[in-house]
């Protein structure tokens, strides 16, 4: 299973989030045409490589023309965060002018969902934390221009990057309190608290001082998370986000492209058989296969009395014991089955076509653990075969190396080759002038190769 993973472990805010994924491969050019559609004036973007605690990070800033930073002050700005006078950033406080600006930007409709969600749970927490109606709060998180951009940003970003399971670290944030538009609150802040309790978000205080989770990072965990982090993983790829301040912690956010083995569990049935024919095992088996087991399998073993029979093994979901068992029962001979549930890890199993000088065939795809293989199916390998008269190791090979794309339509056979002597595969190099259909002069015969890399050449059989 593959998912996106945010480390949390410095706390997370909506910069941080869009400058991880901006790292891990988010399309900053179409993200900055996005912002350049929405609504809002006084604001640019800069995207730059930084450093943060020694940890080369991607930093995602919006400037503004007329500063109006609120809860996130703290977290940009430490303890001595600078706080306004008045209300001036309320014109875009109201969750219904936001909602107006999402809803015209250039956003996908699935990033607009995103983005009018982020908005949602962060309009609730505030309404809920001073005691109002959601229709009737002025948003001082949500409401600077800079906060709209991140959950914009961060919206386009998720839905970029393609992944629909999302999990997250615990949040961690530290201990204190910052001074806001309202006065002195302590840390976790309301907002992120009451996000954390309402959508069960896994929320650690540290020892580190100061803001380090804020709203908008906590709206956009509790918009998109799909489960837990998982306990282990493999790591594809890594985005850095840096924060905006060094100190405790790392500072900064990763957002992890990773792997997971899928686990889960299967019902293993078992019977000794002695008094069964080979032709009813093994139509026992056909039917079980057919009929829906996993797996069915009969190997040899010796009984008391030393009587030769077999071990009757049948694997399948638990939802299909019953049927399973009766299968056998009236299949075969015995009068007993052990069954056992079990435990599996397996490797995430996918069918996909593999361009081949022959056409397309369908094949496995086994990922997880670092591992990637391809296996052909063989049904269809053999289908290939016996169309084109040519031996089914062949098209195996094709299929192997064909993921690579060294194939291409333009390049397949056309008719059916004669069947006749053939010496095998000529392999020139790579600056052997047959790599394009002609007369090879290493054989003095014609021959279509295709390039594989690194140093491999599969041609076409000679003839038709």
């Amino acid at each position: 299973m593959r998912c996106l993973l945010f480390d949390c472990g410095s706390g997370i805010a909506g910069d941080m989030a869009v400058a991880a994924m901006i790292g891990l491969g988010a399309d900053r050019k179409r993200l900055l045409e996005t912002l350049r559609s929405l609504d809002l004036d006084g604001f640019d973007v800069r995207i730059s490589e930084v450093a943060r605690n020694g940890i080369a990070a991607t930093d995602f800033d919006v400037v503004l023309e007329e500063d109006n930073h609120d809860h996130d002050a703290e977290y940009l700005y430490g303890n001595d965060a600078p706080t306004e006078k008045g209300h001036r950033h309320h014109t875009h406080g109201m969750p219904e002018h936001i909602r107006g600006i999402i809803s015209r930007s250039s956003l996908t409709e699935g990033a607009k969902c995103i983005a009018l969600r982020i908005l949602e749970i962060l309009s609730e927490a505030e309404a809920r934390v001073h005691g109002v109606p959601v229709e009737e709060v002025h948003l001082h998180e949500v409401g600077a221009v800079d906060s709209i951009v991140d959950m914009v940003s961060l919206a386009f970003c998720i839905d970029d990057l393609g992944f629909e399971d999302v999990r997250f670290t615990d949040l961690c944030d530290g201990t204190g309190s910052v001074r806001c538009m309202h006065g002195v609150i302590p840390v976790p802040v309301p907002a992120v608290t009451e996000i954390a309790r309402r959508w069960s978000l896994p929320l650690t205080v540290t020892s580190m001082r100061g803001e380090h989770v804020t709203p908008t990072g906590a709206a956009f965990a509790a918009a998109v998370r799909t489960g837990p982090a998982p306990k282990g993983f493999v790591i594809e790829r890594i985005g850095t986000g840096a924060g905006k301040r060094e100190g405790d912690g790392s500072g900064v956010v990763r957002a992890m492209i990773i792997s997971t083995p899928t686990r889960d569990s299967i019902l293993k049935m078992e019977c000794d058989i002695d008094d069964c024919t080979g032709e009813m095992l093994g139509h026992a088996i056909s039917r079980l296969l057919r009929d829906g087991a996993r797996d069915a399998n009969a190997s040899p073993i010796v009984m008391k009395k030393s009587r030769p029979a077999w071990r009757l093994t049948v694997i399948c979901d638990e939802d299909d014991k019953e049927r399973m068992e009766r299968i056998v029962f009236e299949e075969t001979t015995t009068i007993g089955i052990r069954c056992a549930v079990m435990d599996r890890t397996v490797l995430d199993r996918t069918i996909i076509s593999i361009d081949t000088p022959w056409g397309p065939v369908a094949a496995k795809r086994c990922t997880g653990f670092g591992i990637d293989r391809v296996y052909p199916e063989y049904d269809d390998a053999v289908r290939v075969a016996e169309e084109y008269g040519i031996p089914l190791r062949d098209v195996y090979e094709a299929v192997i190396r064909g993921r690579t794309g060294a194939y291409r339509s333009e390049d397949r056979p056309g008719r059916r080759p004669r069947a006749g002597p053939w010496n095998g595969p000529h392999r020139p190099s790579l600056s052997c002038p047959c790599i394009s259909p002609s007369a090879c002069p290493a054989t003095n015969r014609s021959w279509t190769c295709w390039t594989l890399p690194p140093t491999a050449l599969f041609p076409s059989r000679p003839g038709g």
